[in-house]
C-alpha cells in the first residue's frame, strides 16, 4: 500500500468505524508522538478500533488508541500504549469541530493512520452513530452490489 512517489503508506485502518458510524466529514491531523511510538507505528503495531478524539481546552486529543511498545528499545524509553496524544490541527479547524461535536450524536473517530512524507498523520472522521437498521441496510446494499457484479461476470 505504499506509494513511492508521494511517500504515502497506510499503517492502520479502522474499518469498524465505517460500519458503526456514518462519516459526515474527514480531517487530516498530525499526532504529537514520542520516539518509540514512531518506531512502533512504522512497524505497523497500531490499533485504532477503540479510539476516539475529544476537544478539550481548545486542543484536540486522541484517546484510547493502542500503539504497542517497541520491541528492541529498552523498557526505560518505552511509552504507555494507550496514553492520550495531542492532535495537531489548525485553530480554525478545531473551532469548527467544537461547534459540530456539540450537536447531538456527533463524535470524532480515527479512520486511518498513515505516513505521509515521513510524518505520521491520522484521518479523523466527524461521525454520527448508526442504528441497527442502518447497519442492516448497508449490509444488504453490499450484498446486492456483489450479486450484480457476479451476474455481470457470467
Amino acid at each position: 500500500m505504499a506509494d513511492k512517489q508521494s511517500g504515502y503508506k497506510i499503517v492502520a485502518d479502522n474499518r469498524q468505524a465505517r460500519y458503526e458510524y456514518e462519516i459526515l466529514a474527514t480531517y487530516e491531523a498530525g499526532v504529537e508522538l514520542k520516539g518509540t511510538e514512531v518506531k512502533s507505528i512504522r512497524a505497523g503495531k497500531v490499533n485504532l478500533r477503540d479510539g476516539f478524539a475529544l476537544i478539550r481546552n481548545g486542543e484536540a486529543l486522541l484517546l484510547n488508541v493502542h500503539i504497542s511498545p517497541h520491541d528492541t528499545t529498552g523498557s526505560y524509553f518505552n511509552h504507555d500504549p494507550r496514553r492520550t496524544r495531542k492532535l495537531l490541527l489548525h485553530k480554525e479547524e478545531i473551532r469548527k469541530l467544537v461547534g459540530q461535536v456539540d450537536q447531538k450524536g456527533l463524535t470524532l473517530v480515527p479512520l486511518r493512520m498513515y505516513l505521509k512524507g515521513g510524518w505520521v498523520k491520522v484521518a479523523i472522521g466527524l461521525a454520527r452513530g448508526k442504528k441497527l437498521h442502518d447497519k442492516r441496510e448497508d449490509l444488504k446494499r453490499k450484498q446486492d452490489q456483489r450479486d450484480m457484479e457476479r451476474a455481470l461476470k457470467r
